[in-house]
């Protein structure tokens, strides 16, 4: 290996393990869903989509309201454990996971919260992928009390943006963001415009309601710990709604 890739891995796996420490262990329960390969986990209350061809894959979940925060949430990284001290027998004693958030476990007020409500409010709950699921319990299991942590996402390429909407308006996904993960503050600006403002609209999905029409776009994301990120030019002036643009910035 050359000195300048050793170089670099060292810093990836460095970067690994700062993004493991921290963060206090809280305590929460998950259960599954979206079946063995995780189709039905796509699309999803954040707006990513095909969470494969987004580069999220299988290891998400779906958060109960109260960590959910009205979407304020999307995007950000957990590393989750089973609670072998308290259910041994559906634990993978020592084996962790991470999960990006992808989606919403909403409330079902027609069960009890600790038989079948397990989303209702004020419970802290994770929803994950099977795959994620069974990579720290038993799939007999059903539903396992585990410690969970915030940890900064570590993300291949730069952040992208998907422009949606219509004239006067922009619906612009942001997505593959690392750092915290978890968009707090979002600015566009055209070629022919100074910057302004963006409003988040659901999930990932954030809003302008300016005429943007035949100019380049310019982007400035800010995350949750305060860092901003600023891609200039991202998007050519031939932009075209449904069109994905990929930046060479990163968090």
């Amino acid at each position: 290996m050359k000195m300048g890739a050793r170089v670099t891995a060292v810093l990836l796996m460095l970067s690994f393990f700062a993004s493991m420490v921290g963060a206090q262990w809280l305590k929460a329960y998950a259960t599954f869903y979206g079946g063995s390969d995780a189709s039905g986990t796509m699309g999803g209350a954040c707006g990513y989509g095909n969470l494969y061809s987004t580069g999220y894959g299988t290891n998400t979940a779906a958060l109960s309201s109260v960590l959910f925060n009205n979407g304020k949430i999307c995007g950000a990284c957990f590393q989750i454990t089973c609670d072998s001290t308290r259910v041994p027998q559906w634990c993978l004693k020592g084996k962790y996971i991470k999960v990006t958030a992808t989606n919403y476990c909403p409330p079902n007020y027609a069960l009890p919260n600790d038989n079948g409500g397990w989303c209702n409010p004020p419970r802290q709950h994770f929803d994950l992928s099977q795959p994620a699921f069974e990579s720290i319990a038993i799939y007999r299991a059903g539903i396992v009390p585990i410690y969970y942590r915030r940890v900064t996402c570590l993300k291949q390429g730069g952040i992208r943006f998907t422009i949606n909407g219509n004239d006067y308006f922009e619906l612009v996904l942001i997505s593959n963001v690392g750092g915290m993960g978890d968009v707090v503050a979002a600015w566009i600006k055209g070629s022919k415009t100074g910057w302004e403002p963006m409003t988040r609209n659901w999930g990932a999905n954030w809003q302008s309601n300016s005429y943007l029409n035949g100019q380049s776009l310019s982007f400035k994301v800010q995350i949750s710990d305060g860092q901003t990120r600023t891609a200039y030019d991202v998007v050519p002036s031939n932009w075209r709604f449904g069109q994905t643009f990929s930046s060479s910035v990163q968090f």
